[in-house]
């Protein structure tokens, strides 16, 4: 909305549709969730799956932020993966730029995590950053339009508070950083992570006017 566009909410978890086609959106943002992107006895699980076809197949950039990493992983058919042992991601934690994606980092970067699945890295995807050994693949491209974030670079405090109380039985498992910590640092970090946000979101709207989509509304599914 800051950048002038107009969204288009649509949330298929409590049984809204989602587009037919992405010809007239700018680009497709496709958020996290509770949800495993490997529960096809959630309706909303298969259905966004399938979708994903139309995004990569069409004009508009598509981002897919934690779960909707995971889905466009799946989809591309790669295994979406719950941690053997049961380690968590959640907090603060170093993502390391490849050499491909270095035009997206100026170095190692600190990034907000809050989940319990990792994913392969498709094939015929281009790493562009990388994690630690429990969750190494952060963030990929897969043709030129279509991006997954493992990470959450859309955190803001409200939602830190929200999500360390409504999801404290997450906490006491290994990986987990203390909500108190999660607290202090986000006020240091925050900063670094809204200019990279703001950077990509220009270069995805960059991306969008040279594929020719339909630089109008953004669509958030």
């Amino acid at each position: 909305m800051e950048q002038g566009f107009l969204l288009d909410v649509r949330c298929p978890n409590i049984g809204q549709t989602l587009p037919e086609t992405t010809e007239n959106y700018a680009a497709t943002l496709m958020f996290g969730g509770p949800q495993s992107a490997f529960e096809d006895h959630i309706p909303c699980i298969p259905k966004e799956i399938d979708w994903i076809d139309k995004a990569i197949q069409g004009a508009a950039p598509f981002v897919g932020v934690c779960l909707g990493a995971q889905i466009l992983a799946r989809a591309l058919g790669a295994k979406v993966w719950r941690h053997p042992m049961e380690h968590v991601e959640i907090g603060y934690t170093e993502i390391h730029p490849t050499q491909a994606g270095q035009a997206h980092f100026n170095g190692p970067m600190k990034v907000f995590q809050w989940h319990k699945d990792g994913f392969d890295l498709p094939a015929g995807a281009i790493l562009l950053a990388s994690g630690d050994a429990e969750f190494p693949n952060q963030f990929f491209r897969y043709d030129e339009h279509c991006y997954a974030l493992q990470f959450h670079p859309e955190v803001t405090m409200d939602m830190v508070k929200r999500w360390t109380i409504q999801g404290a039985h997450m906490l006491d498992r290994p990986g987990a950083m203390a909500r108190e910590e999660q607290i202090r640092l986000y006020p240091t970090l925050d900063p670094i992570i809204e200019r990279w946000t703001r950077q990509f979101v220009s270069y995805i709207i960059e991306l969008a006017e040279r594929r020719g989509a339909a630089v109008a509304p953004l669509n958030e599914a």
